[in-house]
């Protein structure tokens, strides 16, 4: 292990030492590029464009095309991208993760890799967590985009299909990685060519890259439809499960954060349901409520995972404290919650298209981002993304202290300790940046401060709408402000006026968070651009995170010390526990890791799936010219098969019935087809009887249809028709074996492989169903003139909040 790290270091160094040689390239350009008059740089741009155009390499191209973007944001934007930056640009073109500190300009960094990308003209999209950003960012440096002769679009929720298309066909498109995946999914349940609006996916810089690539990575994106299944289920479980009680009726384990009944509950279930049996196959749906009935009530914490908000759960974000808009828990979970808090149980839905944000951002040719902290994912970006993350120096030194971390025996006294400090700072002026994990520690503390008359402003989900105005204030002279992990996103803290003499802001953190990126963030809060800057993390042996993990260790530590855990003022600080905490962190992340690994081994098998059928179903919608040929195979396949089938084993088996009746059913009038006409035929006669048939009626659809164009408007009418019926009713059905899989693990068989193979056979029942189905209707229908094609209805878009089981793939919002 030491070793690999060493060559991690190693290599981060190597490859840092390429990106100044480069960088000392296009700083060497300066006075070239300061020598341009304003108009020349749409002219540089142009020749640029050509260049590339005639086979020279946008990599050869890098110097002069950086160095035009320095001097195009100077004159534009008063900024001057300094080496650091450049070295942050280059490692982003090469499609890698430039990790760049807190306040160090990774906004301007990437317009040049924007700008170099975008000569090819294929299109960059620049991805931002939320569509403020987008819009600012797009308005900002678009600017400088236009100033150097590029087009600059932004795709919001709710533009028009006209809107956004512009938006995706300019140089550069701004968007959230939201509606980037919609509009995917979108595009591909689209009937005419001119109605989808993006182009194929070329080159995205991703910014805060952990949040959309690791956090988020297992949300899955759900276009979906009304299902009519009943709410009642919910409500009769939330009533059960109300009345159990812990140990006896059921078990937690915290670890894993699972709930299960006891034998004790099972029977209270059975007699409650009255029900001879549980888990009877027929009461496979009540067994299913009755366990998300006992998360919702017993792992899910309100204020904590969810607030509820207007007579509406909403969940709040772990890793941002933010409230998740439009998100609901998936598999009935978030019903579960509902019923639990009283509130209006909504109707479940049907998954008619879906994807996850793994699986979408790895469809695109070339894809980077940049952070302030993924050098702890490391391992998971390039095993998973297939990209480097390379540490970028701090265009100053670092001048901010990080103390190790202080272990207080109890909440209560930890908290009395946190106030202390507070109070102590605020009173030589020193502002102060409080970060919490929940909800209800910010509401604590809060409540803490105005005992002890220190006026803060609070920053938590039930507020967030007051943001930007709190986090501008939060650097000024005596300033405290509570926050959940939000502010670790997207807020830059400027210190105010006599602050950094006081030691700059001092950020303290109220317990770790189970992933280190996020301690890091809250950390990065301070200390941005060489700044002076403090933090301090307060934990307690009652912590999560401590009693998931280090309970039992620390617990050894305090009785190896012999120190009294009653004493309010007991506490230890050193360097040894904060390695102690951030092990059980690692720990954490491994298993996150490893149920992101999992899950996106079962995404596999869908992703594959997906592709397959998008493919195939854009080449029926931009053939021009004819699908005879697509048409009359899938007609002769579904004969082959039906053949194939009945003609099993010896003649005296065979079914020829059912063949006449296929016939009957499917190609041609029941009186064309008779049983005697196939009795004495083989296997291959009997084909080639059918298809012959099943030609001469094709034939005469065409004749009936007066040309070809009317017979490829027909055809596609009818294959888009049916492909996205089954697709609907196939994902269901992938979702539903997903769920029942993994109980194959108690049976010695591995549930992957049985996914795999489950999957792959269902996949091809399903291609199997699309073509009988494309050759009955073709075969029997009635033609009409005005036939038209028609998009699956009652679509709406939503994301759905995955929860922590390996094997689970949301089939829900």
């Amino acid at each position: 292990m030491a070793n690999f790290l060493k060559q991690l270091v190693e290599n981060n160094k190597r490859e840092v030492r390429k990106l100044e040689k480069l960088a000392d390239k296009v700083i060497s350009l300066e006075s070239k590029m300061e020598a341009l008059s304003d108009a020349d740089f749409p002219v540089k741009t142009e020749e640029f464009k050509a260049r590339y155009a005639s086979g020279e390499s946008l990599d050869k191209l890098l110097p002069e095309a950086f160095a035009l973007v320095r001097e195009g944001a100077k004159r534009v934007l008063g900024l001057f991208p300094y080496k650091v930056q450049i070295m942050g640009g280059i490692t982003l073109h090469n499609g890698n993760i430039a990790e760049m500190r807190t306040g160090e300009g990774k906004t301007l960094t990437a317009t040049m890799p924007v700008y170099l990308n975008a000569l090819s003209g294929d299109g960059v999209h620049v991805v931002t967590v939320n569509e403020y950003l987008s819009t600012r960012d797009a308005k900002e440096m678009g600017e400088l985009y236009n100033f150097l002769g590029l087009s600059v679009g932004v795709n919001l929720t709710g533009q028009s299909p006209e809107e956004k298309r512009a938006a995706y066909y300019a140089d550069i498109t701004y968007s959230t990685n939201s509606e980037l995946g919609f509009d995917y999914l979108r595009d591909n349940m689209v009937v005419y060519k001119s109605q989808m609006v993006q182009r194929p996916l070329n080159y995205a810089v991703v910014d805060e890259t952990d949040s959309i690539l690791i956090d988020e990575a297992r949300t899955p994106l759900i276009i979906s439809g009304q299902a009519e299944k009943s709410t009642v289920l919910y409500q009769r479980a939330d009533f059960f499960v109300k009345a159990l009680k812990e140990d006896e009726d059921y078990t937690i384990d915290l670890t894993s954060k699972s709930i299960s009944l006891t034998d004790e509950g099972i029977n209270k279930a059975e007699q409650t349901f009255r029900l001879p049996n549980l888990y009877d196959i027929d009461n496979s749906a009540l067994v299913h409520h009755i366990d998300q009935a006992l998360r919702a009530n017993y792992i899910m914490i309100r204020d904590i995972d969810y607030v509820v908000d207007e007579g509406q759960v909403k969940i709040v974000d772990g890793f941002t404290g933010r409230i998740m808009e439009g998100r609901r828990y998936s598999d009935g979970l978030h019903q579960a919650i509902e019923a639990k808090e009283g509130v209006e149980v909504e109707n479940e839905s049907k998954t008619m298209a879906t994807i996850t944000y793994q699986n979408f951002f790895r469809m695109y040719r070339k894809l980077s981002g940049m952070t302030g902290t993924a050098k702890t994912e490391e391992e998971e970006f390039r095993e998973i993304y297939n990209m480097n993350v390379i540490s970028i120096p701090t265009n100053r030194p670092i001048q901010r202290i990080d103390a190790h971390d202080v272990i207080y025996p109890s909440l209560k006294s930890k908290f009395k300790a946190v106030v202390r400090d507070i109070k102590e700072r605020h009173e030589k002026g020193q502002p102060i940046l409080v970060g919490t994990v929940a909800v209800e520690t910010s509401e604590l503390i809060s409540q803490m401060l105005h005992q002890e008359g220190i006026p803060h402003e609070v920053l938590n989900a039930k507020n967030h709408f007051k943001e930007a105005e709190i986090v501008m204030m939060a650097g000024q002279r005596g300033a405290v402000t509570i926050a959940t992990n939000m502010a670790g996103r997207g807020t830059d803290i400027k210190l105010g006026k006599g602050v950094k003499e006081l030691g700059g802001l001092c950020v303290i953190g109220t317990e770790r968070h189970e992933s280190r990126r996020i301690d890091n963030q809250l950390r990065g809060r301070s200390g941005r651009q060489g700044d002076p800057g403090a933090t301090q993390f307060y934990l307690s042996l009652e912590d999560d995170l401590m009693k998931r993990f280090g309970g039992e260790r620390m617990q050894a530590i305090w009785e190896r010390l012999n120190i009294d855990e009653n004493g309010d003022d007991n506490f230890i600080q050193s360097k040894m526990l904060s390695r102690q905490v951030e092990s059980s962190q690692k720990r954490v992340e491994g298993n996150n890791y490893d149920t992101r690994k999992n899950v996106l081994q079962y995404d596999e098998v869908m992703r594959e799936q997906r592709e397959i059928i998008y493919s195939q179903r854009l080449q029926i919608i931009n053939e021009e010219n004819s699908l005879e040929k697509v048409t009359k195979s899938m007609i002769r396949r579904t004969i082959h098969r039906m053949v194939e089938n009945h003609t099993l084993g010896e003649k005296k088996t065979w079914d020829l019935e059912s063949l006449v009746d296929f016939a009957a059913n499917a190609i041609c009038h029941p009186d064309d087809i008779s049983l005697s006409d196939l009795k004495g035929k083989t296997p291959s006669e009997i084909e080639g009887l059918l298809n012959e048939k099943a030609m001469e009626i094709y034939k005469e659809k065409q004749e009936q249809l007066n040309g070809d164009s009317q017979m490829l408007e027909f055809e596609k009418v009818v294959i888009l028709r049916v492909v996205d019926r089954k697709w609907t009713d196939h994902i269901d059905d992938m979702d539903q074996l997903r769920e029942g899989v993994g109980l194959r693990g108690y049976a010695q068989i591995d549930p992957l492989t049985e996914y795999q193979t489950e999957g792959f056979n269902r996949f091809q029942q399903m291609i199997a169903a699309i073509d009988y189905d494309v050759t009955r209707i073709l075969m029997k229908s009635q033609i009409r003139q005005n036939l038209q094609r028609e998009q699956v209805q009652g679509a709406r878009s939503v994301i759905a909040q995955g929860h922590d089981r390996p094997t689970e793939e949301p089939e829900q919002a």
